[in-house]
């Protein structure tokens, strides 16, 4: 079955719970990194919330990747996770991201969970970033 060229792919909190795991084994920053959901609830309604963001894909990634970080739904590896599901959720969708797996970004989530980013700056690195 071929999908409508507007439909948008989104992804589960299943599917995002799994990228947790593999950023977690991957990517480990401290000893007590752990793969866990904290609030399933809380990843549904980022799950939810992105399907019902009206927006372009741009926004709906900002949407994802801000919510992850700033809700918080895992006991581990939320920015790692969140960098994860936008830049493969985007990709699903054929969407430009240019922002590599660099940890010189970590900054920029830092500063996404700190609040100091505004949505439309946030959408601005996703959609113009180049390396």
């Amino acid at each position: 079955m071929q999908r409508k060229q507007d439909e948008i792919i989104y992804p589960s909190a299943e599917r995002i719970a799994e990228y947790n795991i593999l950023v977690l084994s991957a990517i480990r920053s401290k000893k007590s990194d752990k793969a866990e959901v904290l609030s399933s609830r809380k990843l549904s309604e980022i799950v939810d919330g992105c399907k019902m963001l009206e927006g372009d894909i741009y926004a709906k990634a900002t949407y994802l990747m801000k919510s992850l970080i700033q809700k918080h739904p895992f006991a581990s590896g939320n920015r790692r996770t969140a960098f994860v599901a936008a830049k493969d959720f985007l990709l699903n969708n054929k969407a430009h991201f240019g922002i590599t797996d660099d940890p010189s970004y970590s900054r920029v989530m830092i500063g996404i969970r700190e609040g100091f980013y505004s949505d439309a700056e946030i959408t601005e690195w996703i959609r113009y970033h180049e390396n």
